[in-house]
């Protein structure tokens, strides 16, 4: 039984004069899928859920694919369609989405609020997991909650599938011919698992193999949940109390125990995160669908298609000494597989591997006078070719590369009543067949966050996020190239007292998307003291009118934010 407890509910109070309360709408900035249009519909109920009291007691069905939208495995495109509503107080929640012991989605659940509640609705595209829905098998949300005093929100729960008939304009999705999963393969909860110690998991793949992508699913939580605030060990004896192994992490996917492949993850903040307020009713970036890193290992394919198991093995490694980290990352990952049409065993041979066990790092710093500054950086580079013969004679030259670089400054200053992060992880991950890309990430993750206590108690304080996500994305060669430049600009304030704590929160941000099929999407959206101040879209992926965000008026009660140092403010 795990307990995700990223932080409960603060509910904040708004001045006087605001509309009368009412439903308050939750959302994530995001560009809608872009899913084709003028297409048979086919939607489906997968499951409907109320998790209460829920640990250990995940949502399992039994799923089978429609037959009214073409024949079975011919879609255009795929998408989920989940619908959650909450009233209450209630910490913020992880789900996890599965099926046929894939991990499918990652997403997490906003902190409701009292009186009428909160609803919010996500809309996935999961067109790339065809060859899973093209079959029977079993569905799986994992969402853990609590109930108990002081927590009593619900998560009602509604998910839908939508399947895109093919035609001649919009002809069915390319798609792997086999989706292997990389995960505990248990039948009744998610099939995330738990990091440290190093997962491992023996596949044996078709000896006609020609290419393989992995797609790997990675969240910090509990003490690894504000990672990028964790303090570098040596600094640990000036910090009494923070939390060590130092704020550099990487996820690594490893095959017969060589490296094949790294991330250096985004930094998804939970909305229990630091200040709560700052994140109602717009949650941060990636809360509602945390992102997922995408490694070429077709370089190993000379290695695999001799018909025995091979170890895939997933970890999560930190710049000290011991390269270990605290607990815990939940982790997974899936191979897309493609096999030749031949039946013969494909043959090759890897002919230049370059991949050093770790990132090279470097810790820097210095403490005195109640302050301590502490840098931590880190490099990354991955250089692997082979040559692959398939079965029927093709020939494939594939060279993957990573170049990845990581930046974290700390400044924990006036003992400890300032806290302030300036982080970046950037790089480059390429590969090419035959010269031609199949992936690509370009991507840059800046964060910076300031926390200011105004007393020493801790009861007062505010904070401030500037959160950006900038990614140039081709993850498969079956999925379209895209770009999604986002940036958040978010500040909370919190203070505790006797007769109910109270808080507020502003959000500013820009979000643009583009892709190869010329699909776009703009959008401006702010928010303070719980409303919608702005709210402009544009592209083509465009509603044709702005939704409509009422106002909300809530009243003070008692909260728990979670905090980088791994404080939970109590109850007054």
């Amino acid at each position: 039984m795990r307990f995700q407890a990223f932080g409960s509910s603060l509910l904040c109070a708004l001045y006087a004069g605001l509309a009368v309360a009412t439903v308050l709408v939750d959302f994530q900035v995001a560009q809608p899928p872009p899913i084709p249009k003028n297409t048979k519909q086919c939607t489906i109920q997968i499951l409907q859920r109320d998790f209460a009291f829920s640990f250990g007691m995940s949502e399992v069905v039994q799923f089978q694919p429609p037959t009214d939208c073409g024949p079975v495995g011919s879609w255009a495109a795929i998408t989920l369609n989940f619908t959650v509503t909450s009233n209450g107080t209630q910490f913020d929640r992880l789900g996890i989405f599965t099926f046929q012991n894939v991990e499918i989605w990652r997403t997490s659940t906003p902190e409701p609020t009292r009186g009428d509640g909160i609803i919010w609705t996500y809309v996935k595209d999961v067109t790339r997991y065809t060859p899973l829905f093209a079959k029977p098998g079993i569905f799986i949300l994992q969402l853990d909650n609590l109930i108990e005093t002081g927590l009593d929100g619900i998560y009602s729960t509604v998910l839908h599938a939508t399947f895109h008939a093919s035609s001649l304009v919009h002809p069915p999705t390319p798609k792997a011919d086999l989706i292997v999963p990389i995960s505990s393969l248990a039948n009744d909860t998610g099939n995330d698992v738990s990091v440290p110690p190093t997962f491992s998991l023996n596949v044996t793949l078709p000896q006609n193999t020609v290419k393989i992508f992995a797609e790997l699913y990675a969240s910090g939580n509990g003490q690894e949940e504000f990672w990028y605030f964790n303090t570098a060990n040596e600094f640990l004896p000036d910090l009494p109390g923070f939390l060590g192994q130092g704020p550099f992490r990487e996820v690594r996917l490893l095959v017969d125990g060589k490296v094949a492949g790294v991330a250096y993850p985004y930094a998804t903040i939970f909305t229990g995160g630091i200040v709560p307020t700052a994140w109602r009713p717009i949650t941060s970036y990636g809360a509602l669908d945390l992102p997922t890193y995408f490694i070429d290992i077709t370089p190993f394919v000379p290695l695999l298609t001799d018909g025995k198991p091979h170890a895939f093995s997933l970890d999560v490694t930190s710049a000290e000494d011991d390269h270990t980290i605290l607990q815990n990352w939940f982790l997974s990952a899936a191979l897309q597989v493609f096999l030749d049409k031949s039946l013969k065993p494909t043959t090759g041979k890897m002919t230049l591997y370059s991949a050093d066990p770790f990132s090279k790092t470097s810790t820097t710093g210095s403490a005195g006078g109640g302050d301590v500054n502490i840098t931590v950086a880190a490099t990354r580079k991955i250089h692997i070719e082979s040559t692959i013969v398939s079965g029927s004679g093709q020939v494939n030259h594939v060279v993957f590369t990573q170049d990845l670089r990581y930046n974290n400054v700390q400044n924990i200053l006036n003992n400890t009543l300032i806290q302030n992060v300036l982080q970046t992880s950037s790089g480059s991950v390429s590969s090419t067949h035959n010269g031609v890309s199949v992936v690509v990430d370009k991507f840059s993750y800046p964060l910076g966050i300031n926390i200011t206590n105004f007393d020493p108690s801790g009861n007062s304080f505010m904070s401030t996020f500037d959160h950006s996500y900038n990614r140039d994305l081709l993850p498969l060669p079956i999925v379209l190239r895209s770009q999604i430049v986002e940036r958040q600009k978010a500040s909370g304030f919190f203070f505790i007292n006797p007769n109910g704590n109270t808080g507020n929160g502003t959000s500013n941000n820009q979000f643009s998307y583009i892709d190869a099929a010329g699909n776009t999407f703009f959008r401006t959206v702010n928010a303070a003291l719980n409303n919608i101040t702005f709210d402009q879209q544009s592209g083509t992926l465009a509603p044709t009118s702005t939704p409509h965000f009422p106002f909300a008026k809530i009243t003070g009660s008692q909260g728990k934010p979670r905090l980088p140092n791994g404080r939970v403010i109590p109850d007054v």
